[in-house]
């Protein structure tokens, strides 16, 4: 027997009622895995398609049914040739999306974002995360973050390129949570309003003083790193 009271008899109308209420988790998920809005909401239309053409009277629970189909696409992304050649190594930089109307989805945002720059303070030296950032997520020019960070635009080269292999170490450092909170807050303000000055006298601020706020073990990151800071 069914478990779901609110599927009466499967129709296509009541498919488009139940797919239309999972919508925003479904959207969430592909989100979260691929940190694009446009592959996301192709990833849910996909997800559509296929409910259209499933056994649905066969399926006892037709949210947990959607969530599996979209996470299944959402890694064949990830897996994908296309998705090879476009995309940097390492933990994705969510795309800047209106939340305002669903928290549910500000919610799966903010929560991807954090384990992403989690992630970056965890693997990168200060000015590596700095370059990496303003680089991949802000599309600065090379020369203006060497000015931002007092190094060199070959060096501002390095340090990014340095970033990408880093990100694929499993070495972690300890996080200060405090920090962890100050660089999801800077970053959401410069990703909302397009006003990155706080962004930049963050980054400016940590390259001048590596190792404030990275707990035990950041003066070895640091040497194993081999990052020089002016």
């Amino acid at each position: 027997m069914r478990p779901d009271p609110e599927w009466p008899d499967g129709t296509l109308e009541e498919a488009a009622s139940v797919f239309t209420r999972a919508r925003p988790r479904l959207f969430g998920i592909a989100y979260r895995m691929l940190g694009s809005v446009t592959e996301a909401e192709d990833v849910v239309q996909d997800t559509w398609l296929r409910w259209q053409d499933a056994d649905r009277p066969a399926i006892a629970n037709p949210t947990a049914f959607l969530a599996l189909i979209t996470t299944r696409l959402a890694i064949n992304i990830t897996k994908s040739a296309r998705s090879r050649r476009e995309t940097y190594i390492g933990p994705w930089l969510p795309e800047p999306v209106d939340t305002g109307t669903d928290p549910a989805l500000a919610a799966e945002r903010g929560e991807a974002l954090e384990l992403a720059l989690l992630l970056l303070l965890q693997r990168l030296t200060p000015t590596e995360r700095a370059a990496y950032i303003l680089r991949e997520a802000f599309d600065y020019p090379y020369p203006r973050i060497a000015e931002i960070l007092q190094v060199s635009p070959a060096n501002t080269r390095q340090l990014v390129s340095r970033a990408r292999k880093h990100l694929t170490s499993t070495r972690r450092v300890p996080i200060d949570r405090t920090e962890h909170r100050r660089l999801v807050e800077v970053f959401l303000s410069a990703a909302q309003t397009g006003n990155t000055a706080a962004l930049e006298d963050l980054f400016a601020a940590d390259a001048a003083n590596p190792f404030t706020g990275r707990g035990r073990g950041a003066a070895e990151a640091a040497v194993l790193y081999g990052d020089r800071v002016a």
